[in-house]
């Protein structure tokens, strides 16, 4: 062949590969979309919404992963691992509302390390659910979703791998950090509630 030969059919790869890697880059947009609009519905109660969100964010996964089978390259990627992290934080959410199993990186069709990382997004959202029952007084409530970030925590500090392997490093201290200020706000929240329930009592003296 001619080097001009092997460019042209060089040229073709690359073409297909660019059209392909705009297709998933919508993909994933759509993906980070659905799944950032089902953990709003869960944090207004909206169940059912959230449930249709998943729903639709997980065909566009499958779609996804089919459509790049054959090129790694492209599936292995940042844009595609940014949107398996926050499908993979939408489903855990969801089951933790729903008091639902939680599924397997398999069951989800994502890859191990990509729900890694979906699972220390995941410790964000618990936070975010643990203020908002704190602001409505059920600090019951709050203590057992800051029970569950703590277990989480600990079980994601159990994990040591390269950086190459996995950039579960950088997650695990932004779960430490925020597992440490609920701590911080619940032991304000109780003692502010334990003084409140000793003047109520003192004034009915």
């Amino acid at each position: 062949m001619s080097l001009s030969e092997i460019m042209e059919d060089i040229r073709k790869v690359l073409d297909e590969k660019d059209l392909l890697r705009e297709e998933a880059l919508k993909i994933t947009r759509e993906i980070v979309r659905l799944s950032g609009d089902s953990i709003k519905a869960l944090h207004r109660g909206e169940i059912k919404l959230a449930q249709g969100r998943i729903e639709k964010a997980k065909e566009k996964i499958k779609g996804l992963n089919e459509k790049l089978q054959a090129h790694p390259d492209l599936y292995f990627t940042g844009y595609v691992q940014n949107a398996h992290q926050e499908f993979v934080e939408a489903v855990l959410f969801y089951s933790y509302i729903t008091d639902s199993e939680f599924p397997s990186p398999k069951e989800l069709g994502v890859p191990e390390a990509n729900y890694l990382l979906g699972i220390g997004d995941f410790i964000g959202e618990l936070r975010r659910h643990f203020l908002l029952l704190l602001i409505d007084g059920r600090i019951e409530e709050a203590q057992e979703v800051y029970e569950t970030m703590n277990r989480i925590y600990e079980e994601l500090m159990t994990l040591e791998y390269p950086k190459g392997l996995v950039n579960i490093r950088q997650k695990q201290d932004q779960a430490r950090y925020i597992v440490e200020r609920t701590l911080e706000d619940l032991t304000r929240a109780k003692l502010t509630k334990s003084l409140e329930e000793k003047l109520n009592n003192a004034l009915k003296v």
